[in-house]
C-alpha cells in the first residue's frame, strides 16, 4: 500500500518506467475480448513471472548478456538490427512481444507470433568466421527462448518478493513451449533439470569474442530517455548481471569486485521492488486479470489447484 512517505518515490518510479516504456504504442488491447485467457491464463506461472516489472527488466538485460555469447544469434543482431543507435527501441519491441504473447487475448497473441515468424524469414547470413545462420533455425530459436526463460525466472525469484515453489519454477519452464514452439524452436527445456542439461549441451558453442564485447559495451552505455539515466542504467545492468549463472560470469570475465558491485545492485533493486509494485498497479498483467474477471492480487500468490496438478 502507498503511504505519504512512499507515494512521491512511487510516482517518480512510475514516470521513469513510462518514460522508458511508453504505453499505447504496441496497438495491443489487453482489455478485450472479455473472458479470453490468452495463451496462458490466470492460473499460469507465466502470468505471475511476466507481471513483475523489476524481475522482467533485470531478467531481460541478463538474457541479452547470455544471447551475446552465441555467435550465430549474435550475428543476426549484428547484421540485421540498429542496436548501436536504437537499443532502447529494441528493448521496447522485445518487451511488447513478451507482454503481448503473455497477456493479450488469443488472437492478438497469435498475430504477434506470426509477425515475428515472418520477420525471421529475412534474417539470415553468415557469422564473422563464415558459419551460416538463419533466425528461423530451430536451434537458434531455442537458445533465445531458453536464455530469456532462465533470466526471467531468476529475475522473479530475486526481485519479486514472492517465494516461488519448486513446482512453479518447473511449471513456468513447461509453459514456455506455447510461444517457443509456435515460433519454431525445437529443443525447449521444460523443467529446471532440463534447463541445466540444455545449458551444459550448448555451452561448447558459446564464446566471448570481439563482437560480443562490442555489443555488451553498447549495452553498458545504453541511453535511457529519462532523468537520472546513468544511475538507473547502472542499477538495472548490475541487477541483471547478478542473475547470470556462474559459468556465464566466468566466460564474461567478471571479476570479484564487479561481482560484488552486481550483488550490491541486486540488493538495491530488491529494496526498491515493493515501490515498483505500488507504482504500476495497471500493467498488462493487471489488465489481463480484469479481462477474465479475477483480481490482480492473484499475481502475488500461487494457485493451490496448480500445485496439485503440477
Amino acid at each position: 500500500m502507498s503511504s505519504p512517505l512512499t507515494a512521491p518515490l512511487a510516482a517518480a518510479l512510475r514516470r521513469w518506467v513510462l518514460g522508458v516504456f511508453p504505453r499505447g504504442q504496441s496497438g495491443i488491447d489487453y482489455d478485450a475480448p472479455a473472458g479470453d485467457p490468452g495463451l496462458f491464463g490466470p492460473d499460469s506461472a507465466t502470468w505471475r513471472v511476466h507481471a513483475d516489472f523489476p524481475g522482467m527488466l533485470a531478467g531481460g538485460l541478463c538474457a541479452l548478456m547470455l544471447q551475446a555469447l552465441h555467435p550465430q544469434v549474435l550475428a543476426g543482431v549484428w547484421d540485421h538490427s540498429d542496436f548501436r543507435d536504437d537499443l532502447v527501441g529494441r528493448l521496447r519491441r522485445t518487451t511488447g512481444f513478451v507482454a503481448g504473447t503473455s497477456f493479450a487475448g488469443t488472437e492478438q497473441a497469435q498475430r504477434l507470433i506470426a509477425r515475428v515468424r515472418a520477420i525471421h524469414t529475412h534474417v539470415r547470413g553468415t557469422t564473422a568466421d563464415g558459419m551460416p545462420y538463419s533466425a528461423d533455425e530451430p536451434a537458434l530459436l531455442s537458445w533465445v527462448h531458453a536464455s530469456e526463460a532462465y533470466a526471467f525466472l531468476q529475475g522473479f525469484r530475486m526481485y519479486a518478493g514472492v517465494e516461488m515453489p519448486a513446482w512453479a519454477q518447473d511449471r513456468y519452464y513447461a509453459e514456455g513451449d506455447r510461444v517457443a514452439a509456435a515460433l519454431g524452436a525445437a529443443e525447449i527445456p521444460e523443467s529446471r533439470a532440463a534447463m541445466a542439461a540444455y545449458f551444459d549441451a550448448v555451452r561448447p558453442q558459446l564464446r566471448y569474442d570481439d563482437r560480443a564485447r562490442e555489443v555488451l559495451q553498447v549495452l553498458s552505455r545504453i541511453r535511457l530517455p529519462v532523468p537520472g539515466a546513468a544511475i538507473s542504467r547502472g542499477l538495472f545492468l548490475g541487477a541483471g548481471a547478478a542473475l547470470l549463472p556462474p559459468w556465464a560470469e566466468r566466460m564474461l570475465g567478471i571479476t570479484t569486485p564487479q561481482r560484488a558491485r552486481h550483488r550490491a545492485c541486486a540488493r538495491a533493486l530488491r529494496d526498491l521492488a515493493p515501490l515498483f509494485h505500488i507504482a504500476l498497479p495497471d500493467g498488462a498483467g493487471a489488465r489481463a486479470c480484469r479481462r477474465v474477471g479475477v483480481s490482480p492480487s492473484i499475481l502475488r500468490t500461487w494457485p493451490d489447484s496448480a500445485a496439485r496438478d503440477g
